[in-house]
């Protein structure tokens, strides 16, 4: 019996076995770390190259719609993702991806989306627990399409603030607003102005924030002023000098004009002016009064800083103006530029004014008019009850500030309208 204790006393200081018995215990837990290390960078090489996959079919997808091929987006996204395809090769879900057009940053549709998903075994696991992960991924590319801007609201001025529209200013022109300004906040809207407009384009950036515009905002895009080249039409020797009267009394007064040269007026009775070209030299030309103000086929020529002043006490289409014809150019040194000339109403010609001159289009003034207002020179403020008929105009000037109850409806066609620019196609990963 004693020598059965001392052998198991020899047993129990014995060590010799405890590597393997450790071994034994720890080998498990062992091969569990290493098959779960193999299978984590098994599903990371999935769903990195799944990952990879569905961005290049979005930016794919995007580029498409970018250069306008509208049908074959899908086509594109597709072609791009199964090009970048390896490992999972066969094995995604539903045969291909899912590719749609989605909203981005309030734009309708102006991005891809593609959602994948593969479902496969993991080596380890999928042994063990005999079954299979499913690995998704999704990407999301904005696009900007390219190609030229018009507006019919536009600024010259190319640094600041130069389009401000604030109160309760209300502008329809779905021909668009433009500023040539690359500052920040070119273009400004605040208070509750309402903009109605398939497009607002500057050089620099548009503040308008909580106005639901971001789909028809497009900044960046350099601009140029389309009539800079356009040549001011100047009096000469046998332009006759004209003065501005009523004949007859009280509410049978009248004025009937004839183009020439004329220092700045105000109207005081019905007016017409007849066909052609009126300069004015300088001083106020108030085209305001609560009788009839009627010009058909006529250019306003203002010279020498002649302030422009539409205002006050206007009846239903107080003021009903239209431009010249092509036709009435040929003969003058103007002819050949007759086509460009013919879509003018008012220019300013700046030559030897040093500073800009500040026109008004204000109070309760009812304008029927057609026709450009290029004044590269004007400060052009619109406030009060202003309003314009359902006509088709243009206003290009050196800033643009409308405010109050201001409001402006243009019918104008948006490809018929002033050019403004030229922008680059763009795409963005976006998710």
């Amino acid at each position: 019996m004693l020598k059965v204790f001392r052998k198991l006393a020899e047993l129990g200081r014995c060590t010799s076995g405890n590597a393997v018995m450790m071994t034994a215990l720890g080998l498990p837990a062992l091969i569990g770390a290493a098959g779960y290390g193999a299978d984590t960078a098994q599903w990371y090489m999935w769903q990195r190259e799944l990952q990879h996959s569905v961005d290049q079919a979005a930016i794919g997808g995007a580029w498409s719609l970018a250069y306008g091929e509208d049908a074959d987006y899908e086509t594109r996204a597709q072609q791009e993702f199964f090009n970048n395809l390896h490992i999972t090769d066969g094995d995604i879900d539903g045969g291909g991806p899912v590719v749609q057009l989605a909203n981005y940053d309030g734009g309708n549709q102006n991005s891809v989306l593609v959602r994948a998903a593969v479902t496969r075994t993991l080596p380890f696991t999928g042994m063990l627990m005999n079954s299979s992960v499913t690995i998704a991924a999704r990407a999301q590319a904005a696009f900007r399409q390219g190609g030229g801007f018009n507006a019919c609201l536009m600024t010259l001025k190319e640094s600041g603030t130069t389009f401000s529209v604030g109160g309760n200013a209300e502008i329809d022109a779905n021909c668009g607003l433009g500023a040539l300004s690359c500052s920040d906040d070119a273009i400004k809207i605040t208070g509750s102005a309402k903009i109605i407009t398939t497009s607002i384009v500057t050089c620099g950036t548009v503040s308008a924030a909580g106005m639901g515009l971001d789909s028809v905002i497009t900044e960046g895009v350099p601009g140029t002023d389309e009539y800079a080249d356009l040549p001011i039409p100047q009096p000469d020797g046998n332009t006759p000098n004209r003065t501005y009267a009523c004949a007859g009394k009280g509410k049978n007064s009248s004025a009937s004009l004839l183009p020439g040269k004329y220092p700045g007026f105000a109207t005081s009775c019905a007016t017409t002016f007849a066909a052609g070209i009126y300069f004015i030299e300088g001083g106020t030309l108030d085209l305001t009064h609560n009788s009839a103000l009627v010009g058909t086929n006529v250019l306003f020529v203002l010279r020498k800083g002649a302030v422009l002043k539409l205002s006050g006490m206007g009846n239903a289409a107080a003021v009903t103006l239209s431009p010249m014809e092509e036709a009435q150019f040929a003969g003058t040194p103007y002819a050949a530029d007759a086509d460009r000339l013919s879509q003018m109403l008012f220019i300013e010609d700046k030559t030897g004014v040093n500073a800009p001159v500040n026109h008004q289009i204000n109070g309760n003034a009812d304008l029927n008019l057609s026709g450009i207002f290029y004044l590269p020179n004007g400060n052009v403020k619109i406030n009060g009850n202003a309003s314009a008929a359902d006509t088709c105009f243009q206003i290009s000037a050196y800033t643009l500030d409308i405010l109050g109850n201001a409001y402006l409806k243009t019918l104008c066609e948006a490809d018929d309208s002033t050019q403004f620019g030229t922008g680059d196609t763009g795409v963005r990963l976006i998710a």
